[in-house]
């Protein structure tokens, strides 16, 4: 079992910047694919930047050039850069690895962390 601890989220003003971070319990994310997802008030959980194994990155269109997935496996630690911020962003952010071994799916979530966007 992994456990994802995730941190880094708040209030900030629309402009500005946060950095989510996402601490697996143990060393996986050198082999794991990574994602990222929110769930606004009244909306579905919606993918924001996915990230596979070996380092290729996609991003939905709305953060597209505003948002960067990265990782240190050294920390066992993903991260969510977010730049740009506007209130549309203000949703519950998730982190979630998974990976595929001997036709076994292992995925795992975060607990969620708060951000909000405003003035």
């Amino acid at each position: 079992q992994v456990q994802l601890v995730e941190s880094g989220g708040g209030l900030v003003q629309p402009g500005g910047s946060l950095r989510l971070s996402c601490a697996a319990s143990r060393s996986i994310f050198s082999i794991y694919a990574r994602d990222w997802y929110r769930q606004a008030p009244g909306k579905q959980r919606e993918l924001v930047a996915a990230s596979t194994s070996g380092g290729s990155t996609n991003y939905a269109d709305s953060v597209k050039g505003r948002f960067t997935i990265s990782r240190d496996n050294a920390k066992n630690t993903m991260y969510l850069q977010m730049n740009s911020l506007n209130p549309e962003d203000t949703a519950v952010y998730y982190c979630h690895a998974h990976h595929t071994f001997d036709n076994i799916n292992y995925a795992y979530w975060g607990q969620g962390t708060q951000v909000t966007v405003s003035s």
